[in-house]
């Protein structure tokens, strides 16, 4: 319980820890006690929108930062903070313009700021402005590992595949430790299919840093066909243990099982190689964006031509692509590239070409196409 003579400095610095513990209810009513001794302290109020923002109230979040702004219009953390709600609410343009008077005002070599910001707009899709900020945050900090790997990750959903590469293999000189980066990279490496050195680099990964299943489906196959281990090899025990970690309810017997189930008639996995775990401290954010689904869940969509598709994500993707002549008989990958380039063509705006479901969400977002269900 915060003490009643306690300074808003106190009160500023006891939420901020509540807030990076994941306590966002205890934060706020920490703030809203500081707030109410204090109630013209900026950084409060900056606290309290980013407590709200943490928690979705995104009304409350913008008022907040509001009253901070009222106070302090040339406030770094406020103008981040409220821009990344007006992006969240969909008034885009004018959450860029708050990020860009962050930069104007002299901030650009603020790391955490500019990550902060371009993060935000990786979220909501807007890919290119992403980027720009994650390399204006390695343009400020050559030497940060973070910087460089969030510029490969942009890359890749650009498809921008060998800048994906530099930025990857970059971060990874500057700090040969960033797992979420070796795992990204590795599982680019495996979708261009350059399997041994995929391997190479999973092999230079623990278990213990995958926190999806498809990366680590992908350790276990490689280790099988380039290896040929068994099926009980003691070498595949940490990673079928990971899997159950992840899975938590199915065992690992279960697991491999399955796997071999899923694998096609000549013993290779049938699963989409454009397909790739998100990783670094985009985690979260990713796992948000892509939302997976259960197996074999139907959806149906309609296009602005009155043209109807149902079916799984990647069966609706597969019979869009069968219908343009631009791109029939060629792969998935390449219609979810061409798509979203004449896409991007058409409406300025970026849609993932990274996999089928986010390929249509973004095609939905930007009213090329309606989800039915």
């Amino acid at each position: 319980m915060p003490e009643p003579f306690w300074s808003s400095d106190e009160f500023d610095e006891r939420a901020h820890q509540l807030y990076n513990e994941g306590q966002y209810d205890e934060a706020i009513q920490v703030l809203r006690e500081g707030l109410h001794l204090y109630p013209d302290a900026v950084e409060l109020q900056v606290g309290m929108g980013y407590a709200r923002l943490a928690r979705e109230e995104y009304a409350w979040a913008r008022r907040a930062f509001a009253a901070a702004l009222a106070a302090d219009p040339e406030h770094e953390d406020a103008l981040a903070g409220i821009g990344e709600v007006l992006l969240k609410v969909g008034e885009r343009r004018a959450g860029l313009a708050s990020f860009e008077r962050v930069l104007a005002l002299g901030f650009s070599e603020d790391l955490d700021l500019v990550l902060q910001m371009g993060r935000a707009l990786f979220r909501e899709g807007l890919l290119e402005q992403a980027r720009r900020f994650f390399e204006a945050a390695i343009a400020a900090h050559p030497d940060n590992a973070e910087s460089a790997a969030c510029v490969g990750y942009a890359a890749h959903r650009l498809s921008d595949e060998p800048g994906a590469l530099h930025w990857l293999r970059r971060a990874l000189a500057i700090d040969p430790q960033h797992a979420e980066a070796r795992v990204y990279l590795a599982n680019l490496l495996y979708d261009r299919g350059d399997y041994e050195d995929a391997l190479a680099e999973f092999e230079r990964t623990e278990a213990e840093d995958h926190w999806d299943e498809l990366g680590i489906w992908r350790v276990i196959e490689l280790k099988k066909s380039i290896y040929r281990l068994q099926d009980d090899d003691p070498e595949l025990k940490p990673w079928l243990t990971r899997l159950a970690d992840l899975a938590g309810e199915t065992d690992a017997t279960e697991l491999l099982l399955a796997e071999l189930e899923a694998a096609g008639p000549d013993g290779t996995g049938s699963r989409d190689p454009a397909q790739l775990e998100l990783f670094s401290t985009l985690l979260t954010e990713l796992q948000e964006m892509r939302r997976r689904v259960r197996p074999g869940e139907v959806h149906r969509v309609t296009t602005r031509d009155g043209a109807s598709y149902t079916g799984t994500w990647e069966e609706i993707v597969g019979s869009m692509r069968d219908d343009d002549d631009a791109f029939a008989g060629r792969s998935i990958a390449e219609f979810l590239a061409g798509a979203a380039q004449r896409a991007a063509k058409l409406t300025g705006l970026v849609i993932p070409a990274t996999d089928a479901e986010s390929f249509i969400r973004g095609s939905a977002e930007a009213g090329l196409l309606r989800i039915v269900r």
